[in-house]
């Protein structure tokens, strides 16, 4: 379904008991597990609606399994690697140890109720993150320690910019803040220092106030994590832990006043003899206030798997992350049925107030990216309250809008036919790949005019491997995929201006035009067509609109195939220089014209294919490093760098996306299993003309 990752509302309290002897524990009794029956509308302001994001396999999942556990939902620890997970409830996901889709769960915690969204980190499944964030109010970006900031974490962070989603930083299995800064180009606000690393890591101290929380050690019989002693900083402690934590405690003073003026005065006039007194409620207090405005990244730092440190991530949740109403969204829709989603599982709910965040059914004509609204009449009175808002919120620097951002969704790089066991299953597949585009919309279908075969465009062999086994599995559907293909570009090599002239009777009507213009060559981006159109600037006030479209069209039909073999246009600029023509002249004989011309310029022009490149980053231990080095050197690729990652190395290379048909395959082979990889469209480059040539030979049957 479109909505799976939307979600809401809960589950009762979980209870907090603390002993005289400083001991906090996390437990219940067996009867504690919450009824999803349980669902109330809470406190707006008490309502957290988050996402978790990061590169595959850095610990999403898991962090969220023990959020889960400590909550109360779950009775037991799930585990990635047992398929047991709770958010995990695909047989793909399950079978492969990776999220494939955004799931939804929602949980308390103490006061507040947390909606969850445990997004993808492979990158064929980048757009189940961005439909995620662009409804969510907040997000935890998690780490591996080992691995630091990896390729999928800097995408994912652009898209929460790109929202303006404040983040938390959770620093999975210990790491520095520095690669958050360099890389992400963002203000890491540390707010723990760990007890301990590598396998002696056993706590974390709370710059905040100063106190010190130890898990116990995992020979303890009851290693759940749900127990854990927390008490203040004192001298017994080893003297280079107080130091570390003095200093760094200073220093988040000192970061804060800078990023905050309502804090750096309350220091200047009420603790300006003893920065260091001011007390740990308004320093928490400007840390939200940061986080909101998005001047800096709260970071915190444990071990899921270990079972540490994610009670006081949950803590930092609702301290620091917004509540739906400071994220301005007002909006209220009124569907005929509501459902809150716990993963697999659904409970239907009477309504559900702003704020929350709920699934509904039998919408056949909308798609995700879409924003509904009850009717009509309520979205231009919305309007009307946006448009009298937005002076006001002009003011105070925000934008008034009506509806959320669209999800942008890239150009898919990889392409296959697929066909039915028999024509009797034709219109069942239809229906399944239309079920499954509107759940998903970087799935593209199409029908190739020469061959009538029916297409699927992706964003990877992963995504379309999942897509065939869904089709399989949740529809019945035995098809068969026909071999990959990869997403070729055209491009020209020279800068020509040229002119054509139409001239066309068409019953007593004679339908005369001339066009006069001039393509260039220029820098090639990975989004878009990256095609350009302009006019002269004493044309464009010339023409009237209808033929000012005509031309418009004229040219982009022609973006739409190169000269070559067809393929999209991808770097080119056109200038149209004149537009003549006699009266009477059709929108539509001008339109054609451009074509013409359009055409003529290209073939002089010269053409050159373009293929897409792409970041490939492996992680494989140094025995096997020169193995995927010799087989990497006959895919075309070339090598970035390679870097030590503990006991691994990192081969960061770029190689052409037509030589990666079934690497996964071939790169467990040659390391036995024992590596990892992942893969980004990096650029699109011109091929070299043997390879060039090679690939029109084969397209034209020739090879």
């Amino acid at each position: 379904m479109s909505g799976r990752y939307l979600l809401t509302a809960g589950l009762q309290c979980c209870r907090c008991r603390v002993s005289c002897h400083v001991k906090r524990h996390y437990s219940f009794l067996p009867d504690d597990v919450k009824s999803l029956r349980a669902v109330v509308n809470p406190d707006i302001s008490k309502i957290r609606n988050i996402g978790i994001m990061a590169h595959i396999d850095a610990g999403k999942t898991t962090t969220t399994e023990r959020m889960l556990y400590y909550s109360g939902y779950t009775r037991a620890l799930g585990d990635v690697d047992d398929g047991d997970t709770v958010t995990d409830f695909m047989a793909q996901e399950r079978e492969r140890g990776i999220t494939i889709q955004s799931a939804a769960v929602t949980f308390d915690w103490k006061t507040h109720r947390i909606n969850l969204i445990d997004t993808p980190g492979h990158v064929d499944f980048t757009l189940e993150v961005e439909r995620a964030l662009r409804v969510l109010d907040g997000a935890v970006a998690v780490f591996d320690a080992s691995a630091g900031v990896e390729a999928q974490t800097l995408t994912v962070w652009r898209q929460a910019e790109k929202h303006h989603v404040p983040c938390l930083c959770f620093l999975n299995k210990m790491d520095k803040p520095a690669s958050i800064k360099q890389k992400l180009k963002a203000n890491p606000v540390l707010l723990q220092i760990p007890v301990g690393s590598g396998r002696n890591f056993s706590g974390v101290v709370d710059l905040l106030t100063n106190q010190k929380m130890i898990w116990k050690p995992k020979s303890m019989r009851h290693d759940d994590g749900r127990m854990f002693e927390s008490k203040p900083l004192d001298q017994s402690d080893e003297p280079e832990l107080l130091q570390e934590v003095n200093e760094a405690r200073a220093a988040l003073i000192e970061q804060v006043a800078d990023l905050d003026d309502e804090f750096a005065e309350l220091l200047l006039t009420d603790f300006s003899d003893n920065f260091d007194a001011v007390p740990s409620i308004k320093l928490q207090e400007a840390v939200r206030r940061v986080t909101l405005a998005r001047k800096g990244v709260p970071v915190l730092c444990g071990s899921s798997l270990r079972n540490k440190g994610v009670q006081p991530l949950l803590d930092a949740i609702t301290a620091y992350l917004p509540a739906p109403n400071e994220r301005h969204h007002d909006l209220v829709e009124r569907m005929s049925r509501l459902l809150v989603p716990f993963a697999d599982q659904h409970v239907e709910i009477p309504s559900m107030t702003a704020g929350n965040i709920a699934l509904t059914v039998g919408l056949k004509q909308t798609v995700t990216g879409d924003t509904i609204v009850s009717s009509k009449a309520s979205a231009a009175a919305a309007a009307r309250r946006a448009q009298n808002d937005g002076v006001e919120s002009k003011k105070r620097g925000e934008h008034a809008s009506v509806v959320l951002s669209g999800v942008e969704v890239p150009d898919p790089v990889f392409f296959c036919t697929i066909e039915p066991p028999t024509m009797a299953k034709q219109a069942d597949l239809e229906n399944a790949l239309s079920c499954l585009q509107r759940e998903d919309p970087s799935l593209k279908v199409r029908i190739d005019s020469d061959s009538g075969q029916t297409v699927l465009c992706g964003m990877g062999e992963l995504h379309i491997e999942i897509i065939h086994d869904r089709i399989r599995r949740e529809y019945g559907i035995e098809t068969h995929l026909g071999p990959l293909r990869v997403a070729y570009r055209e491009s020209i090599l020279h800068e020509v201006s040229t002119t054509d002239t139409l001239d066309r009777t068409v019953g007593e009507r004679r339908h005369l035009a001339t066009v006069e213009l001039a393509i260039t060559p220029h820098e090639i981006s990975t989004t878009g067509s990256s095609c350009e159109l302009a006019f002269t600037e004493e044309l464009g006030g010339q023409l009237s609109p209808e033929i000012k479209e005509a031309v418009e069209n004229g040219v982009h039909s022609s973006y739409l195939q190169g000269p070559l073999l067809g393929y999209p246009l991808r770097g080119v600029s056109t200038l149209i220089k004149s537009v003549k023509m006699e009266p009477g002249t059709s929108p539509a004989m001008v339109s054609a014209c451009v074509s013409r011309c359009m055409l003529k310029a290209l073939r002089l022009a010269g053409g050159q294919v373009l293929e897409p490149v792409m970041s490939l980053e492996v992680t494989v231990g140094e025995e096997r490093l020169s193995s995927v080095l010799g087989d990497l050197a006959q895919r075309r690729g070339t090598v970035r760098d390679i870097q030590s990652r503990h006991d691994d190395k990192v081969l960061l290379a770029t190689v052409p996306l037509a030589e990666m048909m079934g690497y996964s395959t071939i790169l467990r082979t040659l390391t036995s299993g024992n590596a990892t990889f992942s893969l980004e469209l990096d650029t699109y480059e011109a091929m070299n003309p043997q390879d060039q040539n090679t690939l029109i030979k084969r397209m034209a049957g020739l090879l």
